[in-house]
């Protein structure tokens, strides 16, 4: 038995928003979408570098409000990159923690992004 990396499901409620959130903005690649039909809720999966995300409009498919955390390298690059596009609905910021650097980004329908890149200690 092998047990694979977690996928979160994140619940959205609107298409436009998730991908201008998402993939705009945060850096995702869509690599497939499904619906059962053409007027179906969408399922769709992202990803960017090893991080893999499902979104989907479908009822019970997450909860809005969820937190997920993701751990990273270049946590201040990336938050660089996201001050440089000038988004309105996000500007954020980096805590230091005891375990870590911390970066919360809330998408449009209230789920928490947390980034975070753990401190490595040498002995």
């Amino acid at each position: 038995m092998h047990l694979e990396h977690a996928i979160p499901i994140l619940r959205i409620f609107s298409i436009p928003l998730a991908e201008t959130f998402y993939l705009d903005f945060l850096g995702f690649t869509k690599r497939w979408e499904h619906r059962f039909a053409p007027d179906m809720p969408l399922y769709m999966e992202i990803a960017r570098d090893n991080l893999v995300l499902h979104l989907s409009e479908h009822f019970g498919d997450g909860t809005p409000g969820s937190a997920v955390f993701l751990p990273m390298e270049g946590i201040h690059a990336l938050q660089q990159d996201l001050i440089n596009k000038n988004a309105s609905f996000a500007r954020p910021d980096i805590t230091k923690e005891s375990w870590g650097f911390n970066m919360n980004v809330t998408d449009p329908f209230g789920n928490h992004l947390r980034f975070c890149e753990q401190h490595h200690e040498h002995s």
